[in-house]
C-alpha cells in the first residue's frame, strides 16, 4: 500500500498550498523553470533546502546526493553515469543559474562512514566508491588523533570545500565565475542548532550567516 504519511500529506497539500499558490503552479507549468539558485545538498532527510531555506515552487534548483559531494569534470569517462554532473551541467548551461551553494551539514552518515572506514553495505559496495572522492579532504586530517567529532566536524567542512574546488573543474561554471556572472557559495547547517554557516571565500572560514548567539 502507498505509504498513509504521503497520501495524507498530499491532501494536505491540495487543501493548503496548492490552493493560495494555485495561479504560480499555473503560471510555471505554462512558462518552464527560472530558478536563479543551484543548491547542492545531500540526501540526509534532516537536511531538506526547501525548508532550510523557506522556498517555494520554482525557486531553487536541487540536487541532493550522498554527503553534498561534487565529482570533478570528466566527459570523457565511459565508466559510470553522471547524475550529479548532469543536474549541474543543465543548472548551469540550460537554466543560466546566478549561484550555487553547496549545502554541507552536521551528523553527515556517508561522511561518517568514509571516516570509520566502515564495511561495504552490499557487494557493490556504492557508497565506499562514492565516498572514496573525498580522499583528497582526508588528507592531513588524522583520523585516529583528537576529538572524534571535532575531526567528523573539520571533514564535513573540508567536503564542502572540495565540491567547490571540483566545481571549478567545470569550463562552463569557471567561465561565468571568471566573468562574474555566476556565484559559489559553501555553506553548512547544524542540525541540532538550525545554525547555518556560511564560507568566507577569502579566509575559508565558516561563520553564521545571522547572529543568532548561538555558535555550534
Amino acid at each position: 500500500m502507498f505509504p498513509k504519511r504521503l497520501s495524507e500529506g498530499y491532501q494536505s497539500f491540495l487543501d493548503g498550498r496548492f490552493q493560495t499558490e494555485s495561479s504560480r503552479y499555473q503560471k510555471l507549468a505554462e512558462i518552464g523553470q527560472s530558478p536563479e539558485i543551484l543548491i547542492i545538498g545531500c540526501c540526509d532527510s534532516r537536511v531538506s533546502p526547501e525548508v532550510i531555506f523557506d522556498a517555494g515552487p520554482g525557486e531553487m534548483f536541487v540536487v541532493r546526493n550522498v554527503a553534498n559531494l561534487v565529482p570533478p569534470c570528466d566527459p570523457d569517462s565511459e565508466s559510470s553515469y553522471h547524475g550529479t554532473s548532469a543536474a549541474i551541467e543543465f543548472a548551469v548551461n540550460g537554466l543560466n543559474v546566478k549561484h550555487i551553494v553547496v549545502l554541507g551539514h552536521a551528523s553527515c552518515g556517508g561522511i561518517r562512514f568514509f571516516f570509520d572506514d566502515a564495511k561495504p553495505l552490499t557487494k557493490g559496495d556504492f557508497i565506499g566508491k562514492w565516498m572514496s572522492q573525498i580522499e583528497p579532504a582526508a588528507e592531513g586530517l588524522d583520523r585516529g588523533a583528537g576529538d572524534r567529532e571535532a575531526n567528523l566536524k573539520r571533514l564535513e567542512l573540508a567536503t564542502v570545500e572540495h565540491s567547490l574546488n571540483n566545481l571549478m573543474t567545470f569550463p562552463s561554471i569557471r567561465r561565468r565565475v571568471e566573468k562574474g556572472e555566476l556565484e559559489l557559495h559553501g555553506t553548512y547547517f547544524g542540525v541540532a542548532t538550525g545554525v547555518l554557516f556560511l564560507r568566507d571565500p577569502e579566509s575559508g572560514e565558516f561563520n553564521p550567516c545571522l547572529e543568532t548567539g548561538v555558535t555550534e
